[in-house]
């Protein structure tokens, strides 16, 4: 028992390293929490915990690699581990509905990924970066979502009004 004691005493980090950490840590959260409020407050699906758990996790793996002394090189490796493990979980926020013949989940997916490249960013201490990105991530997901909204209904209108191939239509 005294073992396992000293193994974790060892490698608790000091006063500072811990408000460094936890400064880095508090703001992964702070990230996955709002990008996933928005999600939750327009009732798209991986909301607020999720989006929460992939930036701290995110954010924990690359802090964990680099204060274990792991050399750059090797935590570009935790950070590409990262970036695929966050393709797999997108990968099963897309649906393809068939009978309605569109593809859903592709913004969730991406807002997942952004969610954790800002949580590696803030473990990597690039605090201003990860803020910056969670700035341009709500702008993406709030005010463009409206204009594509309007986009959108435009498409579907054009899509819908354009003649086809069979149509009886004659050329003017």
């Amino acid at each position: 028992m005294a073992a396992a004691w000293d193994e974790i005493v060892q490698t608790l980090p000091n006063g500072q390293e811990i408000v460094r950490i936890g400064v880095r840590m508090v703001t992964a959260l702070l990230i996955g929490a709002l990008i996933g409020l928005q999600r939750e407050l327009t009732h798209h699906s991986a909301g607020l915990r999720t989006h929460m758990l992939v930036a701290l996790g995110s954010a924990l793996l690359v802090i964990s690699a680099a204060e274990s002394g792991m050399a750059p090189a090797d935590v570009t490796r935790i950070i590409q581990g990262i970036v695929t493990g966050i393709g797999f979980l997108g990968g099963g926020a897309i649906l393809k509905l068939t009978s309605e013949r569109e593809i859903r989940g592709l913004t969730t997916a991406a807002g997942i990924w952004m969610t954790a490249a800002e949580g590696v960013a803030a473990g990597l201490g690039r605090i201003g970066t990860a803020l910056l990105g969670l700035a341009f991530t709500l702008f993406v997901l709030g005010a463009l979502a409206k204009i594509e909204k309007r986009l959108g209904h435009t498409a579907m209108q054009d899509a819908e009004n354009k003649p086809t191939a069979h149509s009886s239509r004659a050329d003017p």
